[in-house]
């Protein structure tokens, strides 16, 4: 780990939100550009990658992954958002990973997708964002409108592929939080035992202390801390040093509630954690999880 004055300087962000935002629905688009004067700069780094990767050596980022998943009728995204992302991160592939998505209402073959997503695309690993596609990650068990998950968790069991799952409130309109418990994430945990289960955004606010035990309970289920302000961190996880050898850092930037990467970091680093925890969860965690070079 390269370092300067003690602090490690290739920090992995696991939860980064550079997306084409000229899909999003208009009121979407306004509502998250809303308070924010810094949006010619955040078009510039969505048009360019190029200006990305000179923002992540500005504030010491060694790689980021961008979240993109299809949620056309809430978002405006369509399953198009997975070739953006692999165009987007081929212009650096070392520091830029490519994170998409299959929407099962919104597919045909599971399996055929999941294929060109991770053969043609090398999409990095992949994200469920129940509150804004409109379905728990368990209902496979239930409706077999979505059977199709299945499908998708034992695939990606045995290519070793993580799959995040959004987990808490959004503050997109529309969105529809009771998707956002994590306790569905019990059954896909036991269903799927060498799946690896990321965790988003500990449950926040309503759920973080069922995400602390879901984590104590299931050994393949990570935890990543985007969303959660670094400062608040440990009032809601006070117990976060014994799962931090599961634990991901991410930044959910440049949502509303992250206006800047790099205070993100620094009040991270601030925290009263031992210092090799602290490197763990920056960069270490996720390099091994992800087998990165």
């Amino acid at each position: 780990m390269i370092e300067r004055n003690g602090r490690p300087t290739d920090v992995i962000d696991l939860h980064a939100c550079i997306q084409p935002w000229t899909m999003l629905r208009p009121e979407v688009l306004e509502h998250l550009a809303s308070d924010r004067d810094d949006m010619d700069h955040l078009w510039a780094i969505a048009n360019e990658p190029k200006k990305l990767v000179a923002y992540l050596d500005e504030i010491g980022v060694g790689q980021a992954a961008l979240i993109n998943y299809p949620s056309p009728e809430l978002m405006g995204f369509t399953s198009e958002v997975n070739d953006w992302v692999s165009q987007y991160c081929s212009v650096a592939p070392d520091r830029l990973l490519p994170v998409g998505s299959i929407h099962p209402r919104h597919i045909g073959s599971m399996a055929a997708e999941f294929d060109r997503l991770v053969k043609d695309l090398r999409i990095r690993f992949l994200i469920i964002h129940p509150t804004h596609q409109g379905f728990f990650p368990n209902a496979y068990r239930d409706d077999e409108n979505y059977a199709s998950l299945e499908v998708l968790y034992h695939k990606c069991e045995d290519a070793k592929i993580p799959i995040m799952f959004q987990t808490g409130t959004s503050i997109v309109p529309g969105a529809r939080w009771k998707y956002g418990d994590p306790l569905a994430l019990d059954d896909v945990a036991i269903d799927f035992p060498r799946l690896q289960i990321i965790l988003a955004q500990g449950g926040r606010p309503f759920w973080m202390t069922q995400s602390f035990f879901l984590m104590r309970r299931h050994p393949n289920i990570y935890l990543e801390l985007s969303g959660v302000p670094p400062r608040k961190l440990l009032d809601y996880f006070p117990r976060l040093d014994e799962i931090a050898h599961r634990t991901l850092f991410g930044s959910d930037w440049p949502s509303p509630g992250v206006r800047n990467l790099r205070k993100n970091i620094d009040d991270f680093w601030a925290l009263p954690l031992d210092a090799d925890l602290k490197r763990r969860i920056l960069s270490e965690n996720a390099r091994e999880l992800l087998q990165l070079g």
